[in-house]
This record gives structure tokens, sequence and C-alpha cells, in this order.
């Protein structure tokens, strides 16, 4: 069974990368409305995901070490665009919902799912099986 890396899955760390690249060297550089807005949250489910899983995890709110299922990352992009674009602007002055986000969200969602299903492909096979698996 292939085991998910959580903290040091690549993709989370390359898009942790990118979002400290944009906010600090980028952002103040340009005026493109794409890295002010809605770049970094492509890397919302990326980066957000695999440490929220790991504390899922020793917190036993979840029973193994296998890749982010359909259903975790869809759960979580749900509750997570109900909180930033629903719920948060109503309670934080000065902001607002914003469906462009949302479709960056779901953008990351898929592009993470897509590279999660390929790392799980080629991942080899660990001799130890998952906790309640």
């Amino acid at each position: 069974m292939s085991r998910f890396r959580y903290l040091l899955d690549p993709l989370c760390l390359t898009g942790c990368a990118l979002y400290a690249l944009n906010r600090w060297a980028v952002k103040p550089h340009t005026t493109v409305e794409f890295f002010h807005y809605y770049f970094n949250d492509l890397w919302l489910i990326p980066c957000a995901l695999p440490p929220l899983l790991w504390l899922h995890r020793k917190l036993s709110l979840r029973a193994h070490d296998r890749f982010p299922s359909s259903a975790e990352v869809l759960l979580h992009l749900g509750i997570w665009c109900v909180i930033c674009e629903g719920i948060g602007p109503r309670w934080v002055p000065g902001t607002s919902g914003d469906y462009r986000d949302v479709l960056a969200y779901a953008s990351g969602a898929i592009l993470a799912l897509c590279w999660w299903r390929w790392q799980e492909k080629r991942s080899p096979v660990s001799g130890r099986e998952p906790l309640n698996a």
C-alpha cells in the first residue's frame, strides 16, 4: 500500500513555496489581478489538506496513511468554500465572498487529486499495511 507523506508531500511543499514566492516576491511587483487575488487560492487544498489530514491521523480521526480520497478532498473543499466565501465575509468587515475564489479552490483541488492519484499509482508498495485498513 502506498503511503501519503502528509507535510512532506511534494505538491504540498511546492505549493507552500509558490505561495510564499507569490506573496513576498511577485505581488509587490505586479499589477496582474490573477497573482493578487487567485493564485494563492489555487494552493488551498494542496497546501492545507495534508497538514489537516496529518492532524486527523494523529487524533485517530483518520485510520490510514493512504493518499487523500476524492471524498476527503471534496468534503474539505466544500467546508472551506462555505467558511471562506459564505460565513467569513459575514463576520469579517470589509470582505466579501467571490465565486472566482471558489473556482480557484476547486481548480487546486482538481490539480491535487490528479497529482495524488498519479503519485499513488507510481509509488512503491510498502511492506506495512495501514491500521484498520
